[in-house]
C-alpha cells in the first residue's frame, strides 16, 4: 500500500477507525430517539421520523458531531445520555499493537477526530487510546470538521508536518478526500468501521478491514531499520 519509510506523521480518525462505530450508530439511530420519545411522549418510530431527517440534513457540517449543539436542539442532556450506552464503547482489533509499533517505529501519531470534546473525553476514559498518542486534535476547536480545507491549513498550523509524509486512515470517504485535496501523501481506508455491519466496498482508496492487515508490513519496516 505505501513504504513505512516514507512516513513520519500517522494521523487517525477515531470513530469507525480506532474505535467501533457501534457505539455512535447505535447511540444516535436507536438510544437517543428512545429517551426524546420518552421525553415527548411518542412512539419510537416517530422519534426516529422527527430526529434522524434533521440529522441527516447537517451531516458533514460541524454542528452534526457537536454534543453542545444536539443538547441545545433537542433539550437533552446527550453527555449523559451517551454515558448510559458507554458499555458499547470498544476499540477496533488490533488497534493497541499498531499503536505500540508505530510508536516504536518514531512515528508521530496524532489523533485527527470531528468528535466532540466531551466524547472524547468519554472515549478517553473508557479507553487505553490516550497512552499511545502524541497528540489530540479535535475540529471542534478549530471550528470546521475535517471535510473542510481550511481543518487541514489549521492543522498544519497547529502541528506542523510534511503533507507529502504523512498518513491518513479514516472511515470516511469525504475526508479521505479533503485530506487528499490538501496533499496528504499517502491515505488509507477503513473497510468495516461497525463491527455489527457488513464490510464497505471501497475502491477510491487503498483500504484494510482491521489494523492486524498492517502490523506485518510495520515489522518488516522494524527489522529492515534495525538490521
Amino acid at each position: 500500500m505505501f513504504d513505512w519509510t516514507t512516513i513520519d506523521d500517522v494521523l487517525l480518525d477515531m470513530d469507525g477507525t480506532l474505535l467501533d462505530l457501534h457505539f455512535d450508530t447505535h447511540f444516535w439511530t436507536e438510544h437517543l430517539p428512545l429517551r426524546y420519545a420518552e421525553r415527548h411522549q411518542l412512539t419510537l418510530a416517530e422519534a426516529k421520523g422527527l430526529l434522524l431527517p434533521k440529522m441527516a440534513q447537517l451531516q458533514g457540517s460541524i454542528d452534526w458531531y457537536s454534543i453542545d449543539f444536539w443538547s441545545r436542539e433537542l433539550d437533552l442532556d446527550v453527555a449523559l445520555l451517551k454515558e448510559e450506552v458507554a458499555h458499547l464503547i470498544a476499540l477496533q482489533p488490533q488497534v493497541i499493537p499498531f499503536l505500540q509499533r508505530l510508536r516504536q517505529l518514531g512515528k508521530r501519531v496524532l489523533l485527527v477526530t470531528n468528535a466532540h470534546q466531551r466524547s472524547i473525553e468519554l472515549k478517553m476514559r473508557r479507553t487505553p487510546l490516550g497512552e499511545h498518542l502524541d497528540a489530540v486534535v479535535c475540529a471542534h476547536d478549530f471550528g470546521v470538521p475535517k471535510e473542510q480545507p481550511p481543518f487541514w491549513h489549521r492543522l498544519h498550523a497547529r502541528h506542523p508536518f510534511n503533507p507529502d509524509r504523512a498518513l491518513l486512515i479514516d472511515d470516511t470517504l469525504p475526508v479521505l478526500y479533503a485530506a487528499q485535496d490538501y496533499g496528504i501523501g499517502a491515505l488509507l481506508a477503513i473497510r468495516r468501521p461497525n463491527s455489527q455491519l457488513p464490510a464497505h466496498e471501497v475502491t477510491a482508496f487503498p483500504a484494510i478491514e482491521q489494523f492486524g492487515e498492517l502490523l506485518p508490513t510495520l515489522e518488516r519496516h522494524r527489522q529492515s531499520s534495525f538490521s
